[in-house]
């Protein structure tokens, strides 16, 4: 049974569904190369232009696998080198959108984090309870939550362990839209399908000048902002826009 499970629903985007549903989806090895597989893939991919990434009713991801790691000395985390299994996620220029049902705890709430949108049901959970095990987040979990929700809320996660719902992952910036639970698939698929059928170009520059400038000081920011913005003006989509704003017709995007 394969871990990670892609389904295509055309029109630019895939689905990427976790798939350990008896271990609530937790995080073990072969799930984190098969997804650091799959997102490098599609990073080239051009018939993919957004992609959702779920879990199940239950759980998006409760966590890392504890068994691989319980045991293990300093120098054999060093060796697993599990941090360059979340590089092809970081790095993915496309859209990521993660619908989250239940459970996203621990390396799962730092995988949800990862993405772009968070869609979250009514009755899902955030939190990060590695301190409960006498270790701590290490996959972004400290630096990725802080820049979300600021430090004082990250530290109450942090160092308390405890989980928060939805409501309040949204109320803090964490969680981009709540849904009811049974909503939150569809929702994140038509959210893709949208983004979808943007100009490409477009897309990718918008994240990447959020992502970079979000560290920059604000001039600095700025000024990568204007030249994204220029060099967007080189794009047959620019011109295809414009033209079709101006003749009250949907546009045509090439991706050029």
């Amino acid at each position: 049974m394969s871990v990670l499970l892609q389904e295509d629903h055309g029109n630019g985007v895939r689905l990427l569904r976790l798939n350990r549903p008896d271990a609530l989806n937790a995080l073990n090895l072969p799930m984190r190369q098969a997804l650091a597989e799959a997102f490098a893939a599609l990073a080239t991919d051009t018939s993919v232009r957004c992609v959702v990434l779920t879990g199940s009713a239950k759980a998006f991801a409760a966590g890392a696998d504890v068994k691989l790691m319980a045991q293990a000395s300093p120098m054999e985390m060093q060796r697993l080198n599990l941090h360059r299994y979340w590089r092809a996620i970081a790095e993915f220029p496309k859209p990521i959108i993660a619908a989250v049902n239940g459970f996203a705890l621990g390396g799962g709430c730092e995988l949800a984090m990862h993405a772009d949108v968070i869609i979250a049901g009514e009755g899902a959970k955030f939190g990060q309870p590695e301190v409960k095990l006498g270790i701590m987040p290490g996959a972004g979990g400290t630096q990725r939550l802080l820049r979300l929700v600021g430090s004082k809320r990250a530290l109450r996660l942090l160092l308390t362990g405890e989980m928060i719902g939805a409501q309040e992952a949204y109320l803090w910036g964490l969680v981009s839209q709540v849904v009811p639970d049974e909503e939150v698939l569809p929702t994140a698929l038509g959210m893709a399908e949208r983004i979808a059928r943007f100009s490409t170009n477009a897309v990718a520059h918008i994240k990447e000048t959020v992502l970079l400038g979000q560290d920059m000081p604000l001039d600095a920011a700025l000024t990568l902002e204007r030249r994204a913005f220029n060099m967007l003006f080189d794009t047959h989509d620019q011109r295809e826009g414009m033209a079709a704003f101006l003749e009250n017709r949907k546009p045509s995007f090439t991706g050029e």
